[in-house]
């Protein structure tokens, strides 16, 4: 079973257990709206394009809402499931959603007081690794500083290279990814000038 598909049962689980109303790191999202968004992302090839494309987003959120109307234990089953192999997700299921996942679940987690960065194997930290240095080219394009992730190894990516500052951010590369991803629950600690430091965890992150 590959990382994606044990994160997405887990995301699944951890829905089943604070249920389809609760809260999630998504915005105004609920449970049932990010599971709606999951299956139209998978399963609606019509609407999956209004997810980036702007000028498409209202007919996309049409289906979502509608989607999310359907009884909590089907969606749940349908998120589980994953894309059926008539969609091209189910080919690269491993590669587009590991991030997807990952990022949801945690999505799920951290929207509720007391959370805690799960302890992930080695393997599964770098395979992070790998997501938070390709994905932190993007959150932190606009970045006014150099940025450069590192992890607790020492190991250091350089994600943006910008003007005279610089700003280290430090951790496991989970709570490295998530950043970039535009989430702010995570623990990370930050090196550089007060005023950069601030330049770049302010950056509106989401692509």
């Amino acid at each position: 079973m590959t990382f994606a598909r044990d994160e997405r049962l887990a995301l699944v689980d951890s829905m089943a257990e604070f249920g389809p109303d609760a809260p999630t790191l998504c915005g105004t999202w609920t449970n049932r709206d990010l599971a709606a968004h999951l299956i139209v992302r998978e399963r609606r090839l019509d609407a999956a394009p209004g997810i980036v494309v702007g000028r498409l987003a209202g007919y996309t959120e049409h289906v979502q809402n509608e989607t999310a109307k359907r009884p909590w234990s089907r969606l749940l089953d349908e998120v589980r499931s994953g894309p059926p192999m008539w969609s091209p997700m189910y080919w690269v299921d491993a590669q587009v959603n590991l991030g997807e996942m990952f990022v949801h679940h945690e999505d799920v987690r951290r929207a509720h007081d007391g959370w805690e960065p799960r302890v992930l194997p080695d393997k599964r930290q770098d395979a992070l690794w790998g997501l938070a240095r390709k994905v932190g080219k993007l959150g932190y394009r606009h970045s006014p500083v150099t940025v450069v992730l590192e992890r607790p190894s020492g190991e250091q990516a350089t994600v943006r290279k910008a003007g005279a500052g610089r700003v280290i951010l430090r951790g496991e590369p989970s709570e490295l990814a998530l950043h970039a991803f535009g989430r702010d629950q995570v623990r990370i600690e930050a090196d550089g000038e007060t005023a950069d430091i601030e330049a770049v965890t302010s950056l509106d992150r989401g692509f």
